[in-house]
């Protein structure tokens, strides 16, 4: 069964107008999305099981709910987005999916799923735009089943309060972490970070100069400050915070 549910937004920094262009582009969907879940993917690769039910968190215009149903056949993905307009046009997709897809007008800080209801989250680019990332963090931590999966992609720090980033999108600035504060955050939250899953690729469009300087010759530094970082967590215990 599919449906719609309508909340009020709050603490909610809507996206720039060319923000909401470019996150439905084939630029973000091939450059951004597959790559950042083919990551994912491959560092879950020696322990995945099965997700019969997966949370896609910021899911946007469902993009990654229909690669998410391509990639693990689960039984239902949840898509939860705070922006109604995009929900809207993820319903399409939505439709197209193998699996059933509930989709949701949550904020990530109060989600209304059942606790210990899903096998697997996938956070992709998402975390960066919450507002209050410690009340989101443990709404992802109850809604996971014991030994729950949550797959964490973001953009770090250095590259949030870039130039070029700060002219083009809306964030709250606030917030940013880096890689190391974004592993501490996660395993503060109570998950366990798998074993060699973790990830800090520094693609070019996470440079401040999108990889021109590299295009025309300059080697990039042996140890750059990580860009962004992809992780594998595990829900190992309740959370008594």
């Amino acid at each position: 069964m599919k449906k719609n549910q309508t909340i009020k937004p709050k603490q909610w920094i809507k996206e720039s107008s060319f923000g909401t262009w470019f996150l439905d582009t084939e630029i973000w969907l091939n450059y951004v999305l597959k790559i950042g879940i083919d990551d994912l993917e491959s560092l879950l690769s020696p322990y995945r099981q099965n997700y019969p039910i997966i949370a896609d968190i910021g899911c946007g215009s469902g993009k990654s709910i229909k690669l998410m149903d391509e990639r693990f056949h689960p039984e239902q993905i949840i898509g939860i987005d705070i922006d109604p307009n995009t929900l809207n046009q993820a319903q399409s997709v939505a439709d197209s999916c193998h699996c059933s897809v509930n989709l949701l007008n949550n904020s990530a800080a109060k989600i209304e799923l059942e606790s210990n209801s899903v096998d697997m989250i996938l956070c992709h680019q998402t975390m960066h735009h919450i507002s209050d990332p410690d009340t989101a963090i443990k709404e992802l931590f109850r809604i996971l089943k014991p030994s729950g999966i949550l797959l964490l992609s973001e953009s770090c720090r250095q590259f949030i309060h870039s130039f070029l980033v700060k002219v083009f999108f809306r964030h709250p600035m606030n917030v940013q972490k880096t890689a190391d504060e974004y592993i501490e955050f996660i395993m503060q939250a109570g998950f366990e970070i798998l074993p060699n899953a973790i990830s800090k690729p520094n693609l070019w469009w996470s440079r401040w100069d999108l990889g021109t300087l590299e295009f025309f010759g300059r080697p990039l530094p042996k140890k750059p400050e990580p860009t962004i970082i992809n992780l594998v967590a595990k829900k190992v215990a309740m959370n008594t915070q």
